[in-house]
């Protein structure tokens, strides 16, 4: 019988080799503004978390757990923007966008591993200024260097399972003649959408896994963040409450872009009719926020400007 099934099966669907990417927009007047627009955000996303990197590392007085978890956030977003743009900027310039079948892979396992990394860095992130305000006595006892490496590694060990299973899962799925994958990346849904193969066993794994990759984060940042704003609404000083809701206030709303619109892909995926208005959702989360978060997290923090200014003032001497 389940020779008969497998038989059945491969005599329905054929083996794709290759698929082809239909990109943001078809519009052709729309092509080269949108090359220069996200190859200048591409450029920006690089520049801004590869400096991160570079300032944390040579910077002796950035060596802290808040500054190691900034340099991993920047290091995620810069993989999970090289994953998805220079793809996704050669469907601008050529008439057909073809991604092999082991390409198209490879690419939705990096990009699963890195988004779903974000989620949870994100989350502990949240927890380590939680600690930093409202315990900060225990700061050193709770963020030690070694409690600090361990929820880093924690926050990649999650990325790599989910996404090993997301994509193992997608490899046992069969797809048919159809191969134009109506997005600018090969994304979870988009693919699953070309199947002729039951696809019952990825949609439940996308509503568990997304529920716990978005959900348990989520709740994760507004609880540390309803303990902080508490913590800052006893600060005496004007001033001072001032700018630290300014900064939460930022933190809170590149969070909130990029959770909200996670979640509208990926928590309840058969709501999503029209890709169209899914790939446009898609830009926030894979493009606008790695470009966003090392101006929110990093170049408005007085630490890193000083840092920075030191680091400038070596080259200039030099």
């Amino acid at each position: 019988m389940e020779k008969l099934h497998r038989g059945m099966a491969s005599g329905n669907c054929s083996t794709m080799t290759e698929f082809i990417l239909a990109g943001l927009t078809e519009k052709p007047e729309l092509q080269l503004p949108f090359f220069l627009i996200f190859l200048g955000i591409y450029m920006f996303t690089a520049v801004g978390n590869l400096g991160m990197i570079t300032l944390v590392w040579i910077s002796s007085h950035l060596h802290t757990p808040m500054y190691y978890l900034l340099s991993s956030l920047s290091f995620i977003d810069f993989c999970h923007s090289t994953v998805i743009t220079p793809k996704m900027l050669v469907n601008f310039v050529t008439e057909k966008n073809v991604i092999s079948y082991p390409e198209c892979m490879t690419q939705l396992y990096f990009f699963l591993t890195f988004a779903i990394s974000e989620c949870h860095m994100l989350a502990a992130m949240a927890y380590d200024r939680y600690v930093a305000i409202c315990s900060p006595l225990l700061y050193n006892v709770i963020m030690s260097h070694q409690a600090c490496f361990s929820l880093i590694l924690g926050v990649y060990i999650i990325g790599v399972f989910c996404a090993s299973v997301h994509t193992g899962c997608m490899i046992r799925v069969y797809f048919c003649k159809l191969n134009l994958i109506n997005h600018y990346f090969c994304d979870l849904i988009s693919i699953l959408k070309l199947s002729c193969s039951s696809t019952y066993i990825n949609e439940v794994l996308i509503l568990v896994f997304s529920a716990i990759n978005i959900l348990v984060p989520s709740l994760t940042i507004l609880g540390s963040y309803i303990f902080i704003i508490a913590s800052i609404l006893r600060i005496r000083s004007t001033a001072g409450r001032s700018k630290a809701f300014n900064t939460c206030s930022s933190q809170i709303s590149a969070v909130a872009v990029f959770f909200s619109s996670a979640a509208f892909m990926y928590l309840n995926p058969s709501s999503v009719s029209s890709m169209d208005q899914g790939k446009a959702t898609s830009v926030f989360y894979t493009i606008v926020v790695p470009m966003l978060n090392p101006l929110i997290y990093s170049l408005r923090n007085k630490d890193v400007n000083v840092a920075l200014k030191k680091m400038l003032e070596r080259r200039v001497h030099l």
